[in-house]
């Protein structure tokens, strides 16, 4: 696993306690192995941030992203983030959390065949 700032455990620990609806929603799909056999660990620190979810076997990071994405500060943020985290060689998706509350099955479904690129690559 990549190392993290130690002083982002309490925060990520909060964040757990918190998940939005989309959040549990995809949390419930992930959990146990659901998807391949592959293990995610939700608000996980990775460096120097904390991702949504995170499938380590597989180098996989998902986000999903409220409104506030929208606002240009976050999507600068987000695009240094997602940049720091793909030298790391990790995959980055995002979702938009309408889009997983809305479209469950298609979030699931584009989740599944990265899986599948990333375990049985080319």
């Amino acid at each position: 696993m990549l190392d993290y700032n130690p002083k982002l455990k309490p925060l990520s620990r909060r964040l757990r306690t918190g998940m939005t609806e989309a959040e549990q929603k995809l949390w419930g799909r992930l959990r146990g192995k659901q998807l391949q056999g592959v293990q995610f660990y939700r608000q996980k620190p990775l460096g120097p941030c904390i991702v949504d979810f995170y499938g380590p076997k597989v180098k996989l990071v998902i986000e999903l992203d409220g409104g506030q994405h929208d606002e240009e500060s976050h999507r600068i943020r987000d695009t240094a983030r997602d940049e720091w985290l793909r030298q790391q060689g990790l995959r980055v998706l995002r979702f938009d959390n309408l889009q997983m509350l809305r479209e469950t099955e298609a979030v699931i479904t584009e989740i599944w065949r990265v899986i599948g690129e990333r375990l049985n690559p080319p």
